[in-house]
């Protein structure tokens, strides 16, 4: 069944990254790195996936083969990974961790694209390939389970086998992935429309003169932007307010809760009944009423009212791009549309990383203000997307 070697795809790789998110700072520490190394060798990675997934989206678009460059960077990934337990020195595992960080950096965007192929026919409701259709969030609703439940395992792994374990069960699954890529159905090949050449030079230019295209990364990355203060500050500020720690678990915990429920049930419902453009908004309105009660409360109550509100400010939002990026771009773009899309709200939330640090250390809690304002900008610029011809699931063109 198709869904079912998607959902195989998703778990494995979703639960390669919740195994390893938790303890990887860790783990370097443990090699002997400096605090400063640390920060240096996080920075470098976060700017090789900047790079390396639109380019290797864009040489999957170009051999059309997303399975293959899938499965070769899950591959890749896993063989670098193994090499991180046995480098000694820094300079060198700058250097694997960079390869690394490179491989992995293009796996999210390729399988997206994959999964919407086969999830959204791009007409009609009888596809001409036969093949059965499901609903995008479900596969994705299965990584954002599983990335928790991979959390969860890798605190019990390494209090009984040590850091470098996890890198061994990444591995391992990242190898499943690899597997998993290869047992999907195989994407509609296109002959190409302009001779290679120019096909090389089309990609991300053609891609960012399209003006819906442009705007779709601008408002999610105006949303999941607004997300950085949270991520960076919300648990100094429950702990400054007398937040419990086993709470603070639990509020994370609601949010990531909040975020399955949404690509499972609440997303795709809406989406039979909202046009994507319209569910941007409500992630948006969503977000100015999450950021404001952060900024204006510290109540446990309040705040265990609000968190579930991720399961909008994310994953509905994703869910509405995800169904606006195909109805926008050639299907021979699908992944390098992917890649800067990720590209986009990658960078953006760095940038406001950055700036969260000088906002909170200034404004203190006051600060999720300025998340809000970010949020209640996007509205203003939805206009053009409703233009965008991209029916509800199941919806005749």
């Amino acid at each position: 069944m198709v869904l079912l070697r998607f959902v195989a795809l998703y778990a494995c790789m979703y639960a390669a990254f919740g195994v390893s998110s938790p303890f990887m700072p860790a783990f370097f520490t443990e090699r002997g790195l400096a605090p400063e190394q640390l920060g240096l060798l996080f920075a470098a990675g976060t700017a090789i996936r900047l790079v390396s997934a639109p380019l290797v989206g864009r040489l999957a678009d170009l051999t059309q083969a997303l399975r293959a460059v899938l499965a070769f960077c899950e591959l890749l990934a896993a063989s670098v990974a193994l090499a991180l337990i046995s480098t000694p020195a820094f300079a060198p595992l700058l250097l694997v961790s960079l390869m690394h960080q490179a491989a992995l950096a293009p796996t999210t965007a390729l399988a997206d694209a994959l999964a919407l192929g086969a999830a959204e026919p791009r007409s009609g409701t009888s596809p001409r390939d036969g093949r059965p259709r499901f609903e995008y969030g479900w596969v994705r609703g299965t990584g954002s389970a599983v990335f928790v439940v991979g959390t969860l395992l890798s605190g019990q792994i390494v209090g009984s086998r040590g850091l470098a374990s996890i890198i061994v069960l990444q591995a391992v699954l990242l190898a499943g992935a690899a597997a998993a890529a290869l047992l999907i159905p195989a994407p509609r090949r296109l002959e190409p429309a302009t001779p290679p050449k120019r096909a090389a030079r089309a990609g991300v230019a053609t891609l960012l003169r399209v003006p819906q295209f442009r705007r779709v990364m601008l408002v999610s990355a105006l949303v999941l932007g607004s997300h950085a203060m949270h991520d960076t500050f919300a648990v100094i500020r429950w702990g400054a307010a007398g937040i419990t720690p086993a709470l603070a678990s639990v509020l994370w915990s609601e949010a990531v809760a909040a975020e399955v429920v949404v690509f499972f049930l609440v997303g795709p419902l809406l989406m039979t009944r909202l046009h994507p453009a319209t569910m941007v908004s409500v992630a948006a309105a969503a977000g100015i009423v999450r950021w404001a009660a952060m900024a204006s409360s510290s109540s446990a109550m309040v705040l265990v009212l609000v968190q579930p509100l991720h399961g909008l400010t994310f994953a509905a939002l994703h869910l509405a791009c995800m169904r606006l990026i195909p109805a926008i771009v050639p299907s021979g773009l699908a992944a390098t549309a992917q890649a800067l899309y990720a590209v986009s709200a990658g960078a953006t939330t760095a940038l406001l990383t950055l700036a969260s640090g000088w906002i909170y250390a200034k404004f203190s809690a006051q600060g999720f203000l300025v998340m809000a304002l970010l949020c209640a900008v996007v509205p203003l610029l939805i206009g053009p997307l409703r233009e965008v011809d991209a029916p509800a699931h199941g919806a005749q063109r």
